[in-house]
């Protein structure tokens, strides 16, 4: 099989999209994906998207833009639908995102994928889901639901990245409390129930309790005027994860704010730019120079 293809610095493919199934729970509710599809030969590296909503609202189609940006740089897009609170509360989520990844690794082929180079992305709360899937892969509570045309799958991923994450829903949520801002408690209320489960959901609170955990590369995403999530946060992920033996970068975009269509041009095509030359490193197992071809 031919070797991944790395992604370009700036989007050169034309894409694709369609709209995919990937999964019916109880009967009562089919979860749909968006596949954005660079056109030509692979195999690519991939990424599993995962869109923000305070874990209540949005669907697939939240991160249409950002998606096809980077489908276009050469890298296949699963932007997914997953169950979301009131109704469906922590870790349902969990559970929907651990067998997406399964999923996708599984068809990998229909889809010109390489299946050792899918990571995960993630958006606001979503930054969180995807990162906590990241570190518990096995996690018999997020991994329940088989999917029987994958046995021999797992749900460990190559990579994660986030953007204005909200990695520690107990510290965003204590935040919420001080400024008593009552959307954001309550929307921590509907899915998390308690701050316990925050706390055992918080994924720097889990490597702060030494918990046995997978540590794909890590790449985060803030701005320093970020009012959604406290400040630091990135910063204090992206140290812990070092600090537990993984490898882990965080960036900071002075003056931006909590929403990436807010940021600017320059910084949008930084943090582009910066994904696929991580996404490159990543998935070839050093640093890798981004193709030439690119123009960089």
């Amino acid at each position: 099989m031919p070797s991944t293809k790395l992604p370009f610095a700036q989007p050169d493919y034309r894409v694709t999209v369609t709209d995919v199934p990937y999964r019916q729970v109880d009967g009562r509710i089919l979860l749909r994906s968006l596949i954005y599809q660079p056109e030509g030969e692979g195999p690519f590296p991939a990424v599993v998207c995962v869109h923000g909503g305070a874990w209540m609202f949005g669907d697939r189609t939240a991160t249409q833009g950002f998606a096809d940006m980077i489908a276009a740089c050469g890298v296949v897009v699963m932007a997914i639908d997953f169950r979301m609170a009131p109704r469906d509360p922590y870790p349902s989520s969990l559970a929907d995102i651990n067998y997406a990844v399964r999923w996708l690794k599984q068809n990998a082929a229909m889809f010109s994928v390489e299946p050792t180079a899918i990571g995960g992305l993630g958006v606001s709360s979503g930054g969180h889901l995807i990162l906590l899937s990241a570190l518990r892969p096995f996690d018999p509570r997020y991994a329940a639901d088989e999917l029987p045309e994958a046995v021999r799958e797992d749900a460990r991923l190559a990579f994660v990245i986030t953007c204005s994450g909200v990695l520690d829903p107990l510290d965003r949520y204590r935040m919420a409390q001080q400024s008593g801002d009552q959307e954001i408690i309550a929307c921590h209320d509907a899915y998390f129930r308690d701050s316990d489960v925050m706390c055992e959901a918080s994924p720097p609170l889990i490597l702060e309790r030494g918990e046995k955990v997978d540590l794909p590369p890590a790449l985060f995403f803030q701005g320093s005027e970020d009012t959604r999530v406290p400040p630091g946060t990135a910063q204090r992920m992206a140290e812990l994860c070092i600090a537990a033996g993984g490898q882990a970068e965080a960036v900071i975009y002075p003056g931006a704010g909590h929403a990436i269509g807010s940021w600017s041009r320059l910084e949008l095509f930084d943090m582009l730019r910066r994904t696929m030359s991580f996404i490159g490193s990543s998935v070839s197992g050093a640093h890798a120079d981004l193709n030439p071809s690119s123009g960089n």
